[in-house]
């Protein structure tokens, strides 16, 4: 929320501050006293430079290291202030042009301070984004991560610096909106990509500001990278200003605010902004050529797209505040109390990662997670302070300086975010072969065509030679036969005429001489019937001549449809060939479809490699960061490891792909012993992998491991299955499951039956898991999960007390928050099942993982004065005392000496024990 006196201040400036010309508007980066440094850092004139041409020429998988920025704004005075420190000099003194601030300690003395840049009240909103935030903003736009924070006093104007909106005074915007602008003005609409995403941090608890009953978001870390992410979190495309603001507008109306001595519109959580920048490399890529005849030279030759990915985080920390200066109580108190943790955990990981510490106490707040990245991590990061000028408030200015101090000691290893665009890669590939198909097809579909115009054809031309064959035959049929019936007319017409002459020759013989007469007659007829037969033959030689023409008109025919079949089988031939022409395509289509697959996964490998490479790398950076808590949490994730060594990894991933997971599940069923010992350590395996995990539960693993607890009767596969288990009591969806299915009856039925230690280790971890669960407090205490805990106490194995303190303290924990929020009555589950003897006689353990969880369970305990008197009986009052004096974890000696102090039953116990505290 804005702070009071910049809303009196924000429309007027400095005469001399008004006219800054671009020259006098230097960047952070800028500063004379860190001239070593420019060559390193990132700065904002040269960035864009030497930002590498291509992953493979300029591949810097070390980063860049950069310090984080720091700059001081003073709030000028109030109204308020006006009238009560009119008679005092402000506590602090500016000196901009040698970049130093002085704090005063009295009229004659006073410490100096040098930072980045030094912003007096006078300078303007612009003045501010340009020297804070505009190189962080380009360095996104490049594809690193980059952090703008500001922190302060309750009331210093954090708010207005970053996410006023500057509606009615557009030179009143603030970082987040010019922010905004100066993205939308540099990507590309056709391909890149804007989104956000406006998150508060409400009493350790994650809020969505963009959708209101998304209220408890969880956190959810990389194994591998360590990067930090949201899942369940809104994210909304921008694609111009008006939206954006439209999307703060609605956040800050979520947002918690409350009305206190020291700001009437004090924040009460810290608001988070989170813009998504993707972008594309130009000319990284090899361009299609549709030309090229070789559809696979031209596949081989394609490269993936390049992206790179920014995200730019801006943080607007709610203000520190003192309890007896701001007047909170009630619910009011109990938000100042979470904001005081919250900031003061951020202190510590400030110091430490300042004095290069081993530790970093990154877990002990959601503040600190979401801002790993932030300091010590791989983006840039600017930050800015805020402070006010009254010398009523000297000791928490002096505080912000400090913390300004210390972050400027902190160093960022920037690294590129920059990949390989394999979605697109695969939609190229997948258009290219969609076109080769269509090409294919379409070439197919035409030489059916010709093979169907051809057959065609050959069908016409026999038809037609069959059809004038037929009519030249009945032609010369009927020729023929017309010629052999007029022949055999003539010839009867000439022997009724020869008869004819006969009979009339036979009576003139009848008046001569008998013998005279019948040789002359006998001679006459002799002659005609030689020559009649003559006559005859020349008739049978002419119809021999015209049936030889006949024949050999039937001989041309039968060639010409010789002709015609040959033409036909050339036909078939013709049509075999286009038939071999297309099995060859297909083929080529089988071959190219081949190649495709193999190139895919030879990128697949590429991208493993490179990741495994940038693992690697990055392992004893992530080492450095994670330290102390890491390493007992992933003893909890991994403990199957233990048995199967980590040479198993990469065969066992190997595994997963080739042979499916259904069938590795399937195994579990297996009527072999070994087989199913097997099974199970390759599922449990898998679900050390938090990316596995969803995969096994909706395949039903989840259920077939609770089925091996119940029917098997082998220890190993017991201890297998329980460590799995526990891997997915890390996710409060698979909690939930767990509890529906009886997975506490069948935890403790295994703990009693149980002799390994490690077993009841594995079974320890995930009730303990499970313990931390505020939903799940009463059903599994109802099903004894709770008297499971402390039945495997007798065990006295190191570990699984460990284990069982984790359970212990993470259900005090939940039953501390619920009765703060006014959720639960009466005294703790926990004394009531007898669980506090023990923990009283294992608060000073000499293990340290013990005695840190039951110290902590034993504050959580002691907060509700209702579990006081049991307290003082069991003799857990000297422990607190102890604690509160000798414990080497300082936020749980605080926790403890807070409890003691504000317990009126605890303070009467030691009044009457004459104990002073």
């Amino acid at each position: 929320m804005a702070a009071t006196g910049f809303g009196n201040f924000r429309n007027g400036t400095h005469g001399t501050r008004a006219s800054l010309n671009s020259s006098t508007k230097a960047s952070l980066n800028s500063n004379p006293k860190n001239s070593s440094l420019k060559s390193k850092s990132l700065n904002s004139s040269g960035f864009r430079k030497s930002a590498p041409a291509s992953l493979g020429a300029a591949k810097d998988d070390a980063g860049v290291p950069g310090r984080v920025r720091v700059a001081v704004r003073l709030r000028p005075r109030n109204a308020e202030e006006m009238v009560a420190d009119a008679d005092f000099a402000d506590c602090v003194e500016l000196q901009p042009e040698v970049k130093r601030l002085k704090l005063r300690k009295n009229n004659w003395d006073s410490d100096t301070y040098e930072f980045d840049e030094v912003l007096t009240e006078f300078a303007s909103q612009k003045r501010v984004y340009e020297v804070v935030a505009k190189p962080v903003v380009e360095s996104v736009l490049d594809g690193y991560n980059g952090t703008v924070m500001a922190y302060g006093q309750t009331g210093t104007g954090k708010t207005y610096t970053l996410g006023r909106l500057g509606e009615e005074d557009t030179a009143a915007r603030g970082i987040m909106v010019r922010a905004m602008e100066d993205i939308l003005a540099d990507v590309s609409q056709e391909s890149d990509s804007v989104s956000v995403s406006y998150l508060q941090l409400y009493m350790e608890t994650i809020q969505d500001l963009l959708d209101p009953t998304n209220d408890n978001i969880s956190i959810v870390e990389d194994p591998k990278t360590g990067d930090v992410s949201l899942p369940g979190a809104s994210i909304v495309e921008i694609r111009d200003q008006q939206s954006f603001v439209e999307l703060l507008r609605l956040g800050e109306a979520h947002r918690f605010a409350a009305n206190t001595r020291l700001n009437t519109e004090s924040s009460r959580s810290h608001a988070i902004l989170m813009v998504h920048v993707k972008r594309s490399v130009k000319g990284r890529e090899s361009a299609l050529s549709s030309d090229n005849g070789n559809n696979s030279h031209m596949i081989k030759s394609l490269k993936p797209p390049v992206v790179r990915k920014g995200k730019l985080v801006v943080v607007d920390l709610a203000g520190s505040e003192r309890i007896d200066k701001s007047g909170s109580e009630g619910h009011t108190l109990e938000e100042a109390k979470s904001i005081n943790l919250s900031l003061s955990a951020l202190g510590k990981c400030i110091n430490a990662l300042a004095e290069n510490s081993p530790h970093v106490p990154v877990r002990d707040s959601k503040l600190t997670r979401l801002l790993r990245d932030s300091f010590g991590g791989t983006a840039r990061t600017s930050l800015v302070i805020t402070i006010g000028p009254s010398p009523r408030h000297r000791g928490e200015t002096a505080s912000t300086i400090m913390f300004g101090q210390r972050a400027m000691k902190v160093e960022n290893m920037l690294k590129l975010k920059e990949e390989f665009d394999y979605k697109s890669l695969a939609r190229r590939l997948d258009i290219q072969l969609d076109k080769l198909i269509a090409d294919h097809e379409r070439q197919q579909k035409a030489f059916e065509e010709e093979i169907e115009r051809i057959t065609i054809e050959a069908q016409n031309q026999i038809s037609e030679v069959e059809r004038n064959y037929a009519d030249a035959l009945e032609k010369e049929r009927v020729k023929y036969q017309k010629e052999c019936m007029d022949s055999i007319k003539k010839l009867e017409e000439k022997w009724m005429m020869n008869q004819q002459r006969h009979a009339s020759d036979e009576n003139m013989v009848g008046l001569k001489d008998d013998g005279s007469d019948v040789t002359s007659k006998g001679e006459d007829s002799g002659v005609a019937v030689v020559e009649e037969v003559a006559e005859i033959k020349k008739l049978l030689q002419k119809e021999a001549l015209l049936r030889k023409a006949a024949e050999e008109e039937v001989d041309n025919l039968k060639s010409e449809l010789a002709q015609s079949k040959k033409s036909e089988a050339l036909g078939n031939s013709e049509v075999s060939n286009l038939s071999k022409m297309l099995e060859d395509e297909a083929r080529q289509k089988e071959k190219l479809e081949g190649e495709i697959a193999m190139l895919q996964s030879q990128l697949l490998q590429i991208s493993f490699e490179a990741d495994e490479t940038r693992r690697r790398l990055d392992k004893g950076w992530s080492e450095k960061i994670h330290g102390g808590l890491d390493s007992q949490m992933s003893q909890l994730r991994h403990p199957q490891l233990n048995d199967t060594g980590n040479g198993e990894k990469a065969s066992i991933a190997k595994l997963f792909e080739q042979v499916g997971l259904s069938k590795i599940l399937s195994l579990l069923e297996s009527e072999d012993a070994d087989v199913r010992i097997h099974a199970v350590k390759v599922v449990a395996n898998l679900a050390a992998e938090e990316t596995n995990q969803e995969k096994i539960v909706e395949a039903g693993g989840l259920t077939s491991l609770l089925t091996l607890l119940r029917s098997s009767e082998d220890e190993t596969i017991h201890r297998v299955a329980a460590g799995a288990i526990a891997n997915l009591a890390m996710n409060e969806t698979n909690q939930e499951l767990i509890m529906t299915q009886g997975g506490i009856r069948l935890l403790s039925m295994t703990a009693a039956n149980a002799e390994d230690p490690q077993t009841l280790r594995m079974v320890a971890g995930a009730i303990a898991n499970l313990c931390g669960n505020d939903k799940l407090q009463m059903k599994l205490r109802g099903e004894g999960g709770i008297k499971a805990l402390l039945g495997m106490v007798k065990c006295r194995h190191p570990d699984v007390l460990a284990q069982v303190a984790r359970g212990i303290a993470n259900f005090a924990k939940c039953e501390s928050r619920a009765s703060t929020q006014g959720t639960k009555n009466g005294k703790s589950l926990l004394i009531v099942d007898g669980a506090l003897p023990w923990i009283v006689q294992n608060a000073n353990n000499e293990a340290s993982q013990i005695r840190r969880h039951i110290e902590l369970a034993l504050c959580h305990l002691a907060q509700h004065e209702v579990n006081a008197k049991d307290m003082i009986s069991g003799g857990a009052l000297w422990e607190l005392v102890r604690i509160s004096r000798d414990c080497s974890r300082e936020d749980i000696k605080t926790l403890a000496h807070r409890t003691l102090t504000s317990s009126p039953t605890f303070q009467a116990e030691l009044k009457r024990l004459r104990i002073d505290y």
